[in-house]
């Protein structure tokens, strides 16, 4: 296999200065690892770089990127800055370590802080914001790193439409109690989420593969279907496969069901997580955190009737 390399400068923290990087880039069929939390977006990169020609697995977290980069060492890593459990930054500190093989990485985001910026020359990574004038960076990173590429890169761009920067995370809620539904969506809207609500399985299922949501949040006991039938279905359902279910439950549940709502189902995770429903939301809103990356604090009264 043919390999062409590029230089680059990245700082050393340890020794507090530059240093001179040489990444080799493979010139057949050169192994691509795209990584974001946005369905949507995951598969409209995906699909557009496998027609430049790229070999292209994907990942929709940071712990899953970095897990799969350390696996199939790809040549590429095109990554989001936000993402659920660990963020896109963390995992290039994390990659391209001095004790690690060099690695060419693109990264994608919505925001235009300067610090993300800074940080990712430091890394010697490129960087493509989401917007009107995505595909014109990513073009130019990717012919950069490939420039054998490049006819083919341009050619495969020019009718993209430019992955959306969404602005805030979508969180839709499944209860059969309209009015939970209501009072949720109320504290959740406050801190920044849009949300979304359905009153049974067969609605919230149709609503997930519409809307793509960042996170599910469902009742356990339902009239038409529980939330493990849920759980089957969306996991048995390309656009739904990896999106976070939280599953709350105003009964206590026995280990058994536990174990089960758990368990991997077509090699996609079961239930981030089981909550009780309770006065005191505090769980939910932490989880729904770390997930949904929200900054504002939460709310002053953190009860609600949910009985």
């Amino acid at each position: 296999m043919r390999q062409s390399a590029r230089e680059i400068e990245r700082f050393d923290v340890q020794q507090g200065a530059y240093e001179t990087i040489e990444f080799q880039s493979s010139e057949e069929t050169p192994r691509m690892l795209i990584a974001d939390d946005d369905p949507s977006i995951v598969r409209l990169l995906a699909d557009h770089c496998a027609r430049m020609g790229f070999d292209v697995d994907t990942a929709s977290n940071g712990i899953q990127a970095a897990l799969k980069a350390g696996r199939v060492k790809p040549d590429i890593l095109v990554i989001d800055v936000n993402m659920p459990e660990v963020d896109g930054l963390s995992v290039c500190a994390h990659l391209l370590g001095p004790d690690r093989a060099p690695v060419n990485v693109i990264v994608i985001t919505g925001s235009r802080d300067p610090d993300t910026l800074e940080r990712c020359e430091s890394f010697g990574a490129h960087y493509a914001r989401k917007g009107p004038n995505f595909w014109n960076d990513f073009e130019a990173a990717l012919a950069e790193i490939h420039p054998r590429m490049a006819g083919r890169i341009s050619q495969s761009c020019t009718d993209a439409p430019a992955p959306a920067v969404r602005r805030r995370p979508r969180v839709l809620l499944i209860d059969d109690d309209n009015d939970i539904n209501r009072l949720l969506t109320n504290r959740l809207e406050k801190c920044g989420l849009d949300v979304e609500y359905a009153s049974d399985v067969q609605q919230g299922f149709r609503m997930a593969c519409k809307d793509e949501p960042a996170v599910i949040v469902t009742d356990y006991f339902m009239p038409n279907g529980n939330a493990r039938y849920l759980l089957t279905r969306l996991r048995t359902t390309a656009a739904t496969a990896k999106i976070p279910v939280i599953v709350v439950s105003g009964r206590q549940l026995n280990e058994a069901t536990v174990q089960d709502l758990r368990r991997d189902i077509c090699g996609h995770r079961g239930a981030m997580q089981i909550l009780r429903k309770s006065r005191d939301t505090y769980a939910l809103f932490e989880t729904l955190k770390k997930i949904c990356g929200f900054e504002r604090e939460y709310p002053a009264s953190r009860t609600i009737d949910l009985d």
